[in-house]
């Protein structure tokens, strides 16, 4: 038995952040907690929905102590902050750090046994759904509005965790890339790299089955062709990235990932690394390492990715042409080639353990052992 789970209702396209209104109205809500970045208030990228809101006469008030990786206190003040407010529903605008937040915001609020976050780790028990969510995503990336997930950083123990729960899906998603127009070109390229992670991650990953395979495939087509676009900011590769995106995360969302997450994981808990930039790192490396449990799935990959001559090419071939193309886009937008500047030779069997210990390494295609995931890590630096 396999399952699918996405979102009510989602938006899609320049200029449909104005369908909030109807959403809003339509769903007799009355008074949004907002939640986002200091940056994106910083930058006016917010203000574009506050603007909306505010010529349609629908109230909010805005939270906004939230961090690049976000830390169980900001999810704890973010339920104070709904409670004092008065609010009714969430509207979450960012990348998947406010997104993450939001959700975990919503799940506490319609089950405050949770409240000391921690408990929420993995596929918690949870057993009402969120308070309603809008989302709207700034980056076109992490795809958590279309996504069970969420990934919370514990401060104290150096560590994130993923929680999986299907009441924190936002009822409603709005794509709208000119949301994304103002991400500068290493987040635009960072969270590229995400979502095209989540797509091979998602291909390959032990759940995989046709209705998943067939999200991912042209998610992986959509990014390999518009990631360098969105680099240099032209609309189509903005448009590309952010349907590209949202496909991959109605696949994975629903199968699951694999030990490039998990590394990934323990890099931004122990160094603040963005989440992205780990991905793309790690992408090809965990890729040679994966490709003997996967097949002919990286003929796919390749083909997807652009590379030409696929059908006639070796299995030996193929696989090497996946890596490769993967490791082309992303040099082509300027991701570093290794960990030599962000991990440390002595953090790395600290960084193995956490990586085993991550909800995202049982789905992968291959059963690492500790060692593995220690010399993946050595082979970067």
């Amino acid at each position: 038995m396999s399952r699918i789970i996405l979102n009510e209702t989602s938006y899609h396209g320049a200029g449909s952040i104005k369908e909030i209104v109807g959403e809003v109205k339509n769903r007799g809500l009355s008074k949004a907690l907002v939640c986002t970045d200091p940056d994106l208030i910083k930058f006016g990228v917010a203000k574009k929905v506050l603007d909306v809101l505010d010529g349609a006469g629908l109230p909010y008030e805005v939270f906004s102590d939230i961090k690049a990786n976000p830390t169980i206190e900001n999810v704890q003040n973010g339920v104070e902050a709904y409670k004092k407010s008065g609010a009714d529903y969430l509207i979450a605008i960012g990348g998947g750090s406010s997104m993450d937040t939001c959700k975990a915001i919503g799940i506490i609020i319609a089950n405050p046994e949770f409240a000391d976050v921690r408990s929420l780790e993995g596929v918690a028990p949870t057993k009402n759904p969120s308070v309603p969510i809008i989302a709207i995503p700034t980056t076109a990336g992490t795809a958590a509005e279309v996504t069970i997930n969420y990934v919370i950083t514990d401060v104290e123990k150096k560590r994130k965790f993923v929680c999986v729960d299907v009441h924190d899906i936002p009822v409603v998603a709005i794509i709208d890339s000119d949301m994304m127009s103002t991400m500068p070109k290493g987040l635009t390229a960072a969270t590229g790299m995400d979502a095209l992670t989540h797509a091979i991650e998602g291909y390959i990953t032990k759940g995989a089955w046709e209705m998943t395979d067939m999200f991912h495939l042209k998610a992986i087509e959509l990014i390999a062709k518009s990631l360098r676009g969105a680099v240099a900011n032209t609309p189509e590769g903005r448009e590309g990235m952010a349907l590209g995106q949202y496909i991959a995360g109605m696949g994975f969302s629903n199968v699951g990932l694999g030990i490039v997450h998990s590394m990934a994981h323990s890099l931004g808990a122990v160094y603040d690394t963005p989440h992205g930039v780990a991905n793309a790192i790690l992408l090809p490396t965990v890729m040679e390492y994966n490709a003997p449990a996967t097949g002919e799935k990286y003929r796919d990959i390749a083909k997807a990715m652009g590379v030409e001559g696929t059908e006639k090419m070796t299995q030996e071939e193929y696989r090497r042409a996946a890596v490769d193309a993967v490791k082309q886009l992303s040099a082509d937008v300027g991701i570093p080639a290794d960990l030599k500047d962000i991990a440390k030779e002595e953090d790395i069997q600290f960084l193995a353990e956490s990586a085993m210990a991550d909800a995202c390494r049982p789905g992968n295609p291959k059963d690492p052992t500790l060692e593995d995931i220690i010399a993946l890590y050595k082979a970067l630096l």
